[in-house]
């Protein structure tokens, strides 16, 4: 199996006709992958530690915790308080991450049937959701009931949406087939 590391590589010869790129630096390449998850209401000490424990086992890095910036009175939310955790890959890590993601992850994900290629945005990054963190391979399906949710943003050097949806096509994402 070919890792994304290696498809990387090989982008540019497969996309310079559809793209009509003259030189190599001109195809697409994957910068960082940003992981983050929310806390919400949990006061729980135990329960964020576990978010963090079990986000770490994920993403193979530290993660780091992110206060409200501002306080929202409706949410019971004051500036300074912990509302969630990222993780910021990239390199090694990020391509690891990526290749247990689209042969592992999403594979097994409950009624999966592609990602929306709508999830791209203007200036070509792609983020999804994941209802369920227990997809993962690193993580025990022992406590069904402590159950997150994860997003994942994945930072591409292209100029836009197609060039982004066929770049990651061609490294693997299964996308969807409506659009």
């Amino acid at each position: 199996m070919i890792s994304i590391k290696e498809k990387q590589k090989k982008a540019f010869a497969h996309l310079k006709s559809q793209f009509g790129y003259k030189n190599v630096m001109q195809a697409p390449k994957l910068v960082k992958v940003i992981v983050t998850t929310g806390v919400g209401k949990v006061a729980d000490k135990k329960k964020k530690e576990l978010i963090s424990d079990r986000l770490a086992k994920i993403t193979g890095q530290k993660v780091a915790p992110r206060q409200a910036k501002k306080s929202i009175a409706s949410f019971k939310v004051r500036a300074g308080d912990q509302i969630g955790y990222q993780v910021t890959l990239r390199e090694a890590r990020m391509f690891d991450f990526l290749d247990k993601l689209v042969d592992i992850a999403l594979p097994r994900t409950k009624d999966f049937r592609g990602l929306n290629a709508k999830a791209i945005d203007e200036m070509g990054n792609v983020t999804f959701g994941i209802k369920e963190h227990t997809i993962f391979p690193e993580t025990s399906d022992e406590d069904v009931r402590d159950v997150f949710s994860l997003a994942i943003t994945v930072v591409v050097t292209s100029k836009d949406k197609k060039e982004t949806e066929e770049f990651l096509r061609y490294l693997g994402f299964p996308w969807s087939k409506v659009k």
